[in-house]
Order: structure tokens, then sequence, then C-alpha cells
């Protein structure tokens, strides 16, 4: 729970930390917390409800040099037009400070915390229960 409320910088370096002194704990607690990269997780309805939340720019910022498979998961959640438009904000960006990219993320993180808390949304971990339908 310290690390959840941690700002983003402070967690990737606590957990950089924690990987050189133990990796299985710090694979443990990764399982247990949620970054950024792990928008992957999320299914297609959970992607779609937190995309709901954020504005153009957050979200283009966010995504400012994000892993393709990020970008990938997050434009595949958006209509074509709204694919077109946030290709068009990243674009029109520019160079952006490496902290702004990393606010940006926090925010969408703790969006994601809150919606999964609240169980609106349902992030699928390696280990967690299987869904009925």
């Amino acid at each position: 729970s310290m690390l959840r409320s941690a700002d983003v910088a402070t967690e990737k370096s606590v957990m950089e930390g924690v990987q050189r002194i133990n990796p299985e704990i710090a694979a443990e607690l990764r399982q247990k917390m949620f970054t950024f990269e792990d928008l992957v997780l999320l299914d297609a309805r959970s992607m779609q409800r937190v995309l709901r939340e954020f504005e153009g720019r957050d979200l283009a910022l966010a995504l400012k040099a994000a892993p393709p498979a990020v970008m990938e998961h997050v434009s595949g959640n958006l209509s074509t037009r709204a694919q077109a438009m946030l290709k068009d904000d990243i674009e029109v960006l520019g160079p952006v400070r490496r902290t702004q990219v990393e606010e940006a993320r926090g925010r969408i993180v703790q969006i994601v915390r809150k919606l999964e808390e609240t169980e609106e949304i349902l992030v699928m971990r390696g280990g967690a229960d299987e869904l009925v339908v």
C-alpha cells in the first residue's frame, strides 16, 4: 500500500532496488502492483472504461514513447476517429519532459487502481482467479 501511494518515479526506483536484492520478492510485488505497462493486462471492456476517464492531452502525454504493446492495446480500444486524433495529439505535443510523461502515466495508473478497487474493471494478473462466463 505504501508503494501504491508513492509517485511513479519512487515506485520505479524502489521496484528496481528490490529486483536487484531479491528478484522473487520483486516478482511478487509486481504481481500485486499495477504499472503503466500493465495496461496490456486489461480486457477490452476494462480498457474502454479506463479510457473514458481521460482527456486527449493526458493520454497523449502518457503514450509519448510508450512501449509498442501498450500503444497497440490502447489504440485497439479506440474508434478509428479517436485513434487518428490521439496520433495527431501525440505529434502536436513535440518534445516533452520525462517528468510530464511520468506524471500523466501516474494519473492513469491511479485511475486504474481506483476502478479496480471499486470492481468497475478487471485486471487479469498471472495466477488470478479464472473468469466464469
